[in-house]
């Protein structure tokens, strides 16, 4: 039995992952087929590159996606694409329509995937913002601090200072 599947790779705590299509008696990370695209779980959203027509050839030839690799082949339309292909080989709908009907779901997909990038991007931006203010907050707090400090040693009187005793020469004139 063919499966696709992810074979992991990178080094501790910062996890890559090849999307291979190998045999299931295989090793998780040993022998494969074919690599057929890479996925990063580390980014957000997800970075998943594909190459989408072998990924397809093999879904149509039998292979079965592990669980992650089913999310992530639905994400990008190509079991929507088999969906359709069936449909058009069982004589349900033209390769025509097929074809439209997945050119407006990948539209629809890319607008949902742009928008999650422009709401991160802002909330970014308002994040950043909203640390520089609290930075700003706290630095005009303490030259304010600052501030009082000086005038309250200038309003202060200065002390006294005492006269050396006749057998003690001032400090200045000791180092000299």
């Amino acid at each position: 039995m063919v499966k696709i599947r992810l074979a992991r790779r990178g080094r501790k705590k910062l996890a890559m992952f090849d999307v291979v299509v190998a045999d299931a008696r295989a090793p998780r990370d040993g022998r494969f087929i074919e690599k057929i695209g890479t996925y990063n779980p580390l980014t957000n959203p997800a970075t998943i590159d594909l190459k989408d027509d072998r990924a397809f050839h093999w879904v149509m030839n039998g292979a079965q996606p592990s669980d992650t690799v089913k999310a992530m082949l639905s994400y990008r339309g190509i079991l929507m694409k088999k969906h359709l292909q069936i449909g058009v080989i069982k004589g349900a709908l033209t390769q025509e329509q097929a074809d439209a009907k997945l050119e407006e779901w990948l539209k629809g997909k890319d607008a949902k995937i742009e928008a999650k990038r422009d709401k991160l991007s802002q909330a970014k931006q308002a994040d950043l913002k909203a640390r520089r203010e609290a930075e700003t907050k706290i630095k005009e707090a303490r030259a304010e601090a600052i501030r009082k400090k000086a005038e309250v040693a200038s309003a202060a009187p200065a002390p006294v200072e005492a006269a050396p005793a006749e057998g003690e020469a001032p400090a200045a004139e000791e180092q000299a």
